[in-house]
Order: structure tokens, then C-alpha cells, then sequence
């Protein structure tokens, strides 16, 4: 909602309130002092703001995907908060309150800060930024007062703890009918603490006094525990036939769950190590605040020494869906047999093709999604199926819990009204293939969850998520230039399977497996069998240097061209093109600004590389490349899910239009129930529903670990952004004037600082000028390492990153930490050895993701850095022996990994044509190129021009 709040905020008369300092713009008016200012807000009650508070973890601006302003420090401090107060409620750390809320009374879930939380909570509230608690308390005319941190943040705290466990608790708990406004208070706050709404109207102050007070004493005593601590319950299943279940009484440690002390153990008598020295006081207070939330154990309480309940089935099922959640949520420990929670009924789907060997032996003829297939319904409880007999005497029983063949199953009325529904219609007959994944992929619905499926033929294999290994694996292209690896086979294998079906999916192999060589073996493979129409490419601008330099040399058959920049094909001129060619290669900002003109070609697949750019669904550009149309779609990501599900169903959207139903359903089928519940069930549903169409390979994988090489060596070709092109011509032009003018050691040493400026200016524009200014979003280099640097340490691995540029290396170790939020170790010359050999010692020890910064000088040589399983050469010192050196800190005897190995190049640059003089003399690089660079002085002055000249693909 929008609203205006008096802030008490630094500013000027003329010039207004400073502008957030993440937000760029400039301060106007010299005199800051800190004045009251009406401020328009939005504001948010505490669901949603908690909604807003889990989505803050997206890419930071200028990543793939990203908006161009972030989150600002206040909001990120907030995110923060959020997380303590979800914390707290997993651990138990919240009690059930009756409050008062401008005169009315609301039932609310409060934060327990004793103890460890307690000193979180101080520290939590020195850090708080100032704008948090900006907001006065008076009409703005200057007489207003901040509030105290301490008490922002208690309402924070308290807020984000209510809205966190009524999101956990699973649904509308069932508490019978809802309370009137004549019933007891006790009822109508118990039923309030699980709804949606937690104010209670019409409450009498003295009815409310006694509750209020049995509370707070509650509360207290939580603040005053003597040790970690809780009451549990335990309920036992009867044994055999009977029907007489058991509730028993327990302490527990609250560290250590395994500690569990029966009641009956405790009115032995005797000390008992680890329990307080009253442990049965402990117990009757635990049980007499449970009856607040139980109201059923009361009945315990009449005897002296309470250790167990003896209970009917009836009452189970009230404890098992009522009463054991709130328990649990106000920090009880609660023990249920191994199968509560579980859905009851549920489907299951057998499907069986009419010629299966034909099917899965000429997958071009016999299978696709118009195909065929016999198929049949059974109902399922548990892993027995049923009969329709069996279920209707389910249905006449009317009981919610019961033995089925021995198994303990939970049932309601909404469960057996669906599966009588679903008796009802057609049990068996003949679906298509797409019906098929459609159904599976619903997964049912609520109440009569599809739990298993029994296909055979090509659909059991796309069905069973590992289509890749069991499919006859395809040979490595005749027309691609190398080897595939066995697994890249079988990626290709699984890749051409969906693309002749006419489904798509997501390559999510990990970082280094090779997604790219897999796309362009697909593509070669079939082109094979005659003319296809051409493959939209659409990936960021710092990759698509990457998709030139690897197609031309895997797939040098292919015709490839570059949609982008303000030189790019239009009208006729590109139709020409496109008809021309295999693979256009486009980037997500210019896929977003043409999206109406590429949505005009017959593409027979579109391609989004790190496809976590379109992971939000209502991004501009995400709906951009979803409305292009094409006959396959293909994502490759290495993170599928970032920090959301949300992000799955977007990808997949682009992928499979409309296969996971709207993002509404799915959020309400999967992903609550798995983020805010933890829900199994709903995890593996969405397993079973996703794993046909992603294919995810690890480099943990023993069996793809045997097929990399023990050092994997690539090229990373980035562009140069505007300034830095403008910046590279300057030196040029300036430097050859002087190259022309000079001779002998004079030459060779203006040769040299031309080349040492233009590797300064493709570092970055910062390392040439040296002045201190800022370095985001200004080099392509940069960029690049920012997004490979994340990547790795999310992956929970160790990078060596060398740079030839001390003072470069110094630039990057501040930003880098600031910027990825983990250590970022910076070794060079003018450090001390023993400073130097902590460094090496923290690396190689601490299990931690991190990244070490090392001068190539200081650091090439003479070190063991065996923790590192990534590295990456900045600027390249064009000696091979010299890198190599370098790499061998990592890739040597104790290296348990493979390495990968990365050596930046900006394209159209001098970076690119020294790599490929290199490159056309290898085998006598050490002789060719000696111990430096003084083989460039050489040159003549017309080489030199050529060498230093800038290509327009340069720059992004």
C-alpha cells in the first residue's frame, strides 16, 4: 500500500533528502543536516514482507537477469533479520502470546531471545543501518524522536517470526468448527494462532486478563531456562489388532534430540546426568503449558506422576493433525511414527506400449507424443495397491486412521470423495504419449496425488529421468572436430531424444562438463540426416565471443552468425542471412529490444545459455525470449535453482510451455510445501514431474570424474565495453606516433609500454588510469570473472586466479571480497614470508569456498596450492612455460581433482593475435617466445600496427 512517513534523514534545504548512496545519483546542496522529511513509502504487512525479504538473494546489478539498481544496504540488513527470525523459528524459539494491537487483541507467535539468541539480538541491533529506525514518532514537524534500535528491531523480529510459522504450519490445521464470537477465549485464540488473520474481535479485557497472564509466565520462564531442555511427546502405534494407542512423556536435550528421558524413568527418583536437578518440576510445567495448545491433555494432568496417555484411534489422528504441529512450533519436541505426514491415498499410473522393441528400437518411426499407449489407474495406499471393494469399505468405515494390510495410513473425507470420483471414470484405455507426460507431470491433484509410474518402452526411459543412460548412446558427429567423452555421448544422446520428439530441456551439467560442445555436436548431428531450420542462440554479451571461437573449432561446418550491435543485419538483409545460416548467436539485451523481429523466423530451436537470466519469470527479457517461437527449446544453466523454485518453473516455462500448469499452481503445489515445509512428498513429485527434461551431471560423480582429464585447459574470450575501447584506440594512436618517431633500445622500450598499456586497458580502464575510480560494470574482463568467480564458490570449490599486475591484483582483492562476500586471499612480492606462508597455510586448510589472488611473479612458482581445483589467468604473460608453472600449483602430485584451467583473451585485441601466433607455433613456443615478451620488439612497425589494431568485435 502507498503511503507518506515522516523520515528523520541527512539533507539540504535547497537539494531535499541525499539520495541512497546505492543509487548513483549525486547529492545537490552543500549543508547536510538531519532535518524530518515526508517520504513516500510502500507498505507491506508481515507476509508479505517476508515474501519480498526471501526474493533479495537475486544477481547483483550488472549480472545476467539482473535489474540495473539492487537492493540497498537497509533492505539487505533486513533480509538479514529475516533470516534470524526464520531461524528461530526452526529451532523452536518462538512461544504462542496473546497481545494487545491498537485495543485489540491478536494472537501472535513471539521470538524467545534467551541465551545465545539474545547476544544475536545486541549485535543485530548495533548494525542496524539508521534509515531502518528513521521513521518519527511525531507529525513532522520537527518534534518527532527516532525509535531505538533495539525496539525496530523487536517488531521486526516479532513480525517476520508470526508470518514464518503460520507459513509452516501444514494448512488449516483441522480444529474443528471455527470459533464464534461467544466462545470460550481460550478456543478462539488457539484458532486464531493457526489462520490467516490472527485478531480476535469482541474480546472481554477480564477474560483476556488470566490468559494474558498465564502467557507472559510462560514467557518468562523461557527467558529463564536453566539448560537447553523441552518436553517431548512420543506417539506409539498399537501392536497387532489392537486399538489403544500410546502418548508417552519425555525430557529431551534440545542439542542433542538422542538424549530422551522417559517419564516413567523420572518418577524412579535418582539423579539423571544431563537433565536439570529438578527434572519433574521441569516436566509438570512443560505439560501444563502444553494444555494451552492441547487442551485434551489435561486428563494427564489428574495424576501426581504423569508419564503417558492411553489414547483411541480418534484422538491420534486430533494429535497427529492438530495438536503436533503446534506443538512442535512453540518448541515442544514432538516424536510420530515413521509414516504420519504421508498422503494417504494416492494413484498410479501404468502405461504400456503397443510394440515396445519396436519403440525403443526405432525411436524415429514408433515414438513420439501423438503415439499411443495402453494404460491403467490403480488406487495406492502406501505400497499395497487397492481394489474398488476395498476402497468403498474404506468409505463406509468413515474412520480417519486405518490399518491397511498392516500399514498404518491416514485418510480424510476430501481424499475418499476423490478417489471414489476417480473410480468412477475411466480406469483403463489408450492415451497419447503427451497425455501421458501431462498427467504425470500434474502430479494429480491435492487431495489424490499421483505417487508412482510404471511405463516401459522409450516412455519408461524419458519417464524414469535417466534417458541419458539408458538410451543407445550416439557417436561423437563425424563432422565435429574431436572427441566427446563418453558422458557428452550420452548428453547428446538424451538432447537429440527430446529434439525429436519436439520437447525441450535443461543441460544443467555442471560448470566445465562441457554444455557447450554438447549443443553443437546436437546441432551437427542433425544436419546429418539433410537441411534443419537454423538454432537461435541467445546468451550474455560477455559469452558470445565464447559461441564464436567454440563453434568455429568444434564445428567448423557450421555457419554462424553474430545478431548484435548497431551494425547488425535488419529487413531484408537479415532474412537473407538467417536463410543462410546454422546458428545466430544473439544476446539477451538485443533478444529483448528484436524480440518482435526474431519472433518472425521459423527457428527450429532456441537456445538460452546461462539461462539462469530468464529465472525470473517477470522479467522483460524473460518474456521476451519465451514469445519466440521454435519447434525445441534448450536451456543450459549450471545452477537451475538459485535460491527459489520459482526459478525452476520459469526455466522449464521456456523450455515446455504451459507442461508445469501456471506459476500459481505450482508455487501452491511444490514450492511452499517444500521451502516453507520441507515437504518430502511434494520434493519427490517434483522430481518425478521435472527429471525427463533436466539432465544434471556433477564433477563429484565418480563415473564423470573417470571421463575428465586430469587438467582441462580452455580459452575465455571476453569483449571490451565502450570506454575501454575508446581507451585502447587512444593508446594505439598515441603510442605508434611515438613507436615511428624512435629507434633502437629507445623503440623496443616504447614497444613494450604500448603493450603493457593496452593488456592495463583490457584489465580494466582503472588499472591504465590509475585514479582510484570505481570498477563495476566497466570491463568485460572483470564481468567475466565476477560471474565464474560466483559460479565456483557457490559450487563450493577453490580458484587460483594469477594476474602479471600487482597493482591490478590490489584493485580486485577489496572488490572481489565486497562483491562475493567471501575471503579473498591477495599474495604478492612485497609481502613478508611468513605472512605469505599463512596465506598458503589458510588455503590449503580452510574448507571454506575461497578465492586466492596471486601475482604471477611472486607466486608462479615454488608453492603448493592443492586445495584449488579452478584457475585463472587474467592476463596472460604469453610465455606457455610460464603459465604452465603457474597452473602446477594447483594441478601436482596431491591434486585429488581434475583442474580446470582458464586463460582470458579479449577479443580483437592484441590479446587475441599473440594468442594465435602462440598458437601456430607450439611446438616451438619456448624457443619462439623466450622468457618474456621481448620477441614483440621485434616486429616491424607494420606488424606492430596489425598486432596492436582493434577489431569491431572488440567491444560489447
Amino acid at each position: 500500500m502507498a503511503a507518506e512517513l515522516i523520515f528523520r534523514l541527512p539533507g539540504s534545504a535547497r537539494g531535499g533528502p541525499l539520495p541512497s548512496p546505492e543509487s548513483g545519483l549525486p547529492s545537490v546542496g552543500r549543508a547536510h543536516k538531519i532535518s524530518p522529511w515526508r517520504v513516500p513509502v510502500l507498505l507491506f504487512d508481515s507476509p508479505q514482507a517476508l515474501g519480498l525479504l526471501d526474493a533479495l538473494s537475486a544477481p547483483p546489478a550488472g549480472a545476467p537477469g539482473a535489474p540495473e539498481w539492487g537492493p540497498g544496504t537497509s533492505l539487505r540488513y533486513l533480509a538479514v533479520v529475516a533470516e534470524h527470525s526464520r531461524s528461530l523459528v526452526r529451532r523452536g524459539r518462538v512461544l504462542p502470546q496473546l497481545v494487545v494491537e491498537d485495543g485489540v487483541h491478536a494472537a501472535r507467535w513471539l521470538p524467545v531471545l534467551a541465551g545465545a539468541d539474545a547476544t544475536a539480538f545486541r549485535e543485530l541491533a548495533t548494525a542496524m543501518p539508521p534509515v531502518c529506525r528513521a521513521v518519527t514518532t511525531g507529525d513532522g514537524g520537527g518534534a518527532g524522536e527516532e525509535r531505538p534500535a533495539a525496539h525496530v528491531l523487536r517488531q521486526a523480529l516479532a513480525g517476520i517470526a508470526d508470518a514464518s510459522v503460520r507459513r509452516a504450519l501444514p494448512g488449516r490445521l483441522l480444529l474443528g468448527n471455527r470459533a464464534g464470537p461467544k466462545s470460550l477465549l481460550a478456543d478462539r485464540w488457539l484458532f486464531a494462532l493457526t489462520g490467516d488473520e490472527p485478531v480476535i474481535p469482541e474480546v472481554d479485557p477480564r477474560e483476556a486478563k488470566p490468559l494474558i497472564r498465564a502467557l507472559d509466565g510462560w514467557m518468562e520462564s523461557a527467558h529463564q531456562m536453566d539448560g537447553p531442555i523441552r518436553v517431548c511427546f512420543r506417539l506409539i502405534e498399537p501392536e497387532g489388532e489392537e486399538d489403544t494407542w500410546e502418548l508417552e512423556f519425555a525430557l529431551q536435550s534440545v542439542e542433542d534430540p538422542s538424549l530422551y528421558v522417559p517419564a516413567s524413568m523420572l518418577w524412579d527418583g535418582g539423579r539423571i546426568p544431563g537433565l536439570p536437578k529438578r527434572p519433574d518440576e521441569t516436566l509438570l510445567a512443560g505439560l501444563g503449558r502444553a494444555v494451552r495448545l492441547c487442551p485434551e491433555l489435561h486428563t494427564a494432568l489428574y495424576s501426581a506422576r504423569p508419564s503417558s496417555m492411553l489414547v483411541d484411534t480418534a484422538w491420534a489422528f486430533g494429535f497427529l493433525r492438530r495438536a503436533a504441529p503446534l506443538l512442535q512450533a512453540a518448541g515442544y519436541g514432538v516424536r510420530l511414527p515413521a509414516w504420519a505426514g504421508r498422503k494417504g491415498l494416492g494413484l498410479k499410473l501404468t502405461t504400456r506400449s503397443h510394440t515396445a522393441t519396436a519403440a525403443r528400437s526405432a525411436a524415429d518411426h514408433g515414438f513420439g507424443l501423438g503415439a499411443l499407449v495402453d494404460f491403467k489407474v490403480d488406487l495406492a495406499v502406501g505400497d499395497h495397491t487397492i481394489s474398488e471393494e476395498e476402497l468403498e469399505e474404506l468409505a463406509r468405515l468413515k474412520v480417519p486412521l486405518v490399518r491397511v494390510r498392516g500399514q498404518w495410513v491416514e485418510l480424510d473425507d476430501r481424499q475418499l470423495k476423490a478417489a471414489l470420483s476417480a473410480m468412477e471414470r475411466r480406469r483403463a484405455g489408450q492415451m497419447t504419449v503427451a497425455e501421458v507426460i501431462q498427467e504425470v507431470v500434474s502430479g494429480g491433484d491435492e487431495n489424490l496425488p499421483l505417487v508412482e509410474v510404471d511405463a516401459d518402452g522409450m516412455l519408461g526411459d524419458l519417464l524414469s529421468g535417466e534417458a541419458d543412460r539408458r538410451l543407445t548412446a550416439l557417436r561423437t558427429p563425424q563432422t565435429f572436430n574431436g572427441s566427446l567423452r563418453p558422458y557428452q555421448e550420452r548428453g547428446l544422446s538424451w538432447l537429440s531424444f527430446l529434439s525429436r520428439v519436439g520437447l525441450g530441456g535443461i543441460l544443467a551439467d555442471d560448470m566445465g562438463l562441457g554444455k557447450t560442445a554438447q549443443t553443437l555436436s546436437l546441432m551437427l548431428e542433425e544436419r546429418a540426416g539433410g537441411p534443419v531450420p537454423p538454432t537461435l542462440l541467445v546468451c550474455p554479451m560477455s559469452l558470445v565471443s565464447n559461441w564464436q571461437k567454440e563453434a568455429a573449432r568444434f564445428a567448423p561446418s557450421l555457419r554462424v552468425y553474430v545478431h548484435h550491435g548497431g551494425t547488425r543485419k535488419r529487413d531484408e538483409e537479415l532474412v537473407a542471412v538467417v536463410g543462410e545460416t546454422d546458428l545466430v548467436v544473439t544476446t539477451y539485451g538485443t533478444a529483448l529490444r528484436d524480440a518482435a523481429i526474431l519472433a518472425g523466423f521459423a527457428w527450429g530451436r532456441v537456445v538460452c545459455d546461462e539461462a539462469q537470466a530468464i529465472k525470473n519469470s517477470a522479467a522483460r527479457q524473460a518474456q521476451a525470449v519465451r514469445s519466440i517461437p521454435a519447434r525445441t527449446r534448450l536451456a543450459l544453466t549450471g545452477t537451475p535453482v538459485e535460491n527459489h523454485l520459482a526459478e525452476l518453473w520459469s526455466i522449464m516455462e521456456f523450455c515446455n510451455p504451459g507442461l508445469l500448469g501456471p506459476a500459481k499452481r505450482f508455487k501452491e503445489r511444490y514450492q511452499e510445501p517444500i521451502e516453507a515445509r520441507g515437504d518430502q512428498d511434494a520434493a519427490r513429485a517434483l522430481k518425478r514431474a521435472t527429471g525427463p527434461f533436466v539432465l544434471r551431471r556433477l564433477k563429484t560423480d565418480k563415473t564423470i570424474i573417470s571421463d575428465l582429464p586430469e587438467k582441462l585447459e580452455m580459452k575465455v574470450w571476453c569483449t571490451l565495453t565502450p570506454e575501454q575501447a575508446s581507451l585502447y584506440q587512444a593508446v594505439v594512436s598515441d603510442m605508434m606516433a611515438r613507436i615511428d618517431d624512435s629507434e633502437g633500445i629507445e623503440r623496443r622500450g616504447n614497444v613494450l609500454a604500448t603493450m603493457t598499456r593496452l593488456k592495463q586497458v583490457c584489465n580494466h580502464p582503472a588499472h591504465l588510469l590509475k585514479d582510484g575510480s570505481r570498477l563495476a560494470g566497466r570491463s568485460g574482463k572483470l564481468a567475466r570473472l565476477e560471474e565464474l568467480a560466483e559460479e565456483i564458490v557457490e559450487e563450493g570449490d577453490k580458484v587460483l586466479v594469477f594476474t602479471q599486475y600487482a597493482e591490478f591484483g590490489s584493485l580486485l582483492q577489496p572488490y572481489l571480497a565486497a562483491h562475493l562476500d567471501r575471503p579473498v586471499l591477495w599474495l604478492h612480492g612485497g609481502l613478508p614470508k611468513k605472512k605469505r606462508d599463512a596465506l598458503v597455510e589458510r588455503f590449503q586448510n580452510d574448507d571454506e569456498p575461497m578465492i586466492f589472488l596471486l601475482s604471477l611473479k611472486a607466486a608462479g612458482t615454488g608453492l603448493n596450492l592443492t586445495a584449488a581445483n579452478h584457475v585463472i589467468h587474467v592476463d596472460r604473460w604469453w610465455n606457455p612455460a610460464v603459465e604452465d608453472q603457474a597452473t602446477d600449483r594447483a594441478f601436482r602430485i596431491g591434486q585429488k581433482r581434475n583442474v580446470q584451467v582458464r586463460k582470458f583473451i579479449c577479443v580483437g585485441t592484441l590479446e587475441e593475435r599473440i594468442d594465435e601466433m602462440i598458437e601456430r607455433k607450439k611446438a616451438l613456443a619456448e624457443s619462439v617466445v623466450g622468457t618474456g615478451e621481448d620477441w614483440i620488439t621485434g616486429l616491424s612497425t607494420e606488424q606492430l600496427r596489425e598486432l596492436f589494431r582493434l577489431s569491431p568485435e572488440a567491444v560489447s
